[in-house]
Order: C-alpha cells, then sequence, then structure tokens
C-alpha cells in the first residue's frame, strides 16, 4: 500500500516537472505591429520575473495554467494564462491613442541639408573667396594669372573666409550629435525626465565620431551603460546651479 502511494506521489511530481518547460514569445505594440522592448513578464504562479530583449523577444519558465502579467510603462498591462507551449505573440495596448509617429528635432532640416543651406547661405566662404581659380582666361588673350584669386587667398578678408568655413564645419558636426542624441531619443532609452535628463545628457554627450560609426544597436548600448554609471553616480555628475548676478 505504501509503496503504491509512494509510486503516485513520484508520477505526480515527475509529471509537474516535466511540464516545467521554457516557453517563448515576442511583444508588440498592437497599434503599429512593431516589437517592444524592456518589457517585464511576471509569472505570478511561480514568482518568476524577466524582461524581454531589444528585438522584443522573451524565454521564461512556465506550464500550462500559470498565469503571465505583462507591463511596461505607457502600456496597459497584459495578463494571459498559458494553455499550452506555443510560442506566444503578446500584443499591448497603449495607455494614449498612438499618433502617426512623427520624429521631431530641433529642425526639420537634416544636418546635411542644414550644411547645405548655410553653404548657399555664405557662399563667398565657398565660392571664388575661398577656392578662387589662380588661372584666368581673357577672350582672345589665353590663361593667366588671376590677380584677384592670389590677393584673396593672402588677405585678410580670404582668412576670415577660412575661419568661417571651420565654424561652419564645427556647428554642422554639433548639429550632427544633437540630430541624433536628442531629449526626445534618450529619454526614451533612459526613463529620465527634467533635470536629470539634462544632467545625464550634458556628462555624457558623446562625440562626432561616435554618433557618426555606431549603429542604432551600438547607440543604445552605449546611452545604457552610461546611465549605469550616471544612477550609481548622480550626486557628483549633476548639474550646479547658476549663480545668481
Amino acid at each position: 500500500m505504501k509503496t503504491g502511494l509512494f509510486f503516485c506521489l513520484f508520477l505526480i511530481t515527475f509529471k509537474c516537472f516535466s511540464q516545467d518547460k521554457t516557453l517563448a514569445g515576442i511583444v508588440f505594440d498592437k497599434e503599429s505591429n512593431e516589437r517592444i522592448a524592456t518589457v517585464s513578464i511576471h509569472n505570478i504562479t511561480t514568482g518568476i520575473a524577466v524582461y524581454n530583449n531589444l528585438k522584443g523577444e522573451f524565454n521564461i519558465k512556465a506550464k500550462s495554467g500559470d498565469k503571465l502579467v505583462f507591463t511596461r510603462q505607457d502600456f496597459h498591462p497584459d495578463t494571459v494564462k498559458i494553455q499550452n507551449n506555443t510560442p506566444l505573440a503578446i500584443y499591448m495596448v497603449r495607455l494614449a491613442i498612438q499618433l502617426k509617429e512623427v520624429t521631431v528635432h530641433d529642425s526639420l532640416l537634416t544636418p546635411e541639408e542644414r550644411l547645405a543651406a548655410t553653404k548657399v547661405e555664405y557662399n563667398k566662404a565657398y565660392g571664388s573667396l575661398a577656392y578662387g581659380d589662380f588661372l584666368s582666361s581673357s577672350p582672345g588673350e589665353g590663361g593667366g594669372i588671376s590677380i584677384d584669386a592670389i590677393y584673396n587667398a593672402l588677405s585678410r578678408e580670404g582668412r576670415n573666409a577660412a575661419h568661417l568655413r571651420e565654424i561652419i564645419e564645427h556647428d554642422y558636426e554639433q548639429n550632427v550629435i544633437d540630430y541624433r542624441f536628442n531629449r526626445n531619443f534618450v529619454g526614451d532609452v533612459t526613463g529620465l525626465k527634467g533635470e536629470r535628463l539634462t544632467s545625464f545628457m550634458f556628462r555624457y554627450r558623446p562625440g562626432y565620431y561616435t554618433t557618426k560609426t555606431l549603429n542604432d544597436y551600438e547607440f543604445i548600448s552605449m546611452i545604457r551603460n552610461n546611465l549605469k554609471r550616471f544612477l550609481r553616480n548622480q550626486r557628483t555628475y549633476s548639474l550646479q546651479p547658476l549663480l545668481g548676478k
């Protein structure tokens, strides 16, 4: 009798463990059908909790009958009861109606377009004053030396044109950084707001080369690694208050 009871308990225990498998899935935005990252998946039956990855994918130990709760900022929580081990596709609903996506920057123009417009506005710095042909030609007289071009290259006005080009190039590089490392994007990645976001962006503003060469995944990883340092040392890196006159 005792042997039979022990055997039944063993079968029940084995069955329970055999059903405790890893369940996979992907989380989507129901409105846009885009994948959502940094979603918390909590198995309230077992107490296990995980986050999905940057591709919206997740894996969590769960068996039939377990309940999973999906939560993320700006989205309604979603609860799912597991029926089997078939991979899940979870569609989360935003707290507010999502408008058609519009990327907002300080200017409607890209840095390249702004640079082209600046070159047109300051055409003398990029025209004859900057690169004037040293060879000139007159009707019936053939080629000759352009005195005006030599003078412009050596004069104070010519030197000013070169300095202006340096300023324009520096502004272009800063515009490239601002275009990618903007408050909306950095705020979404870090979850920081207000003065803390300003302090973080001031402390960890990337360089031009970094901004141009890192892909999206590398750029986001860089911001998140810097966020960890910022949260450990936020008192040290906080902006100093402005002194009154």
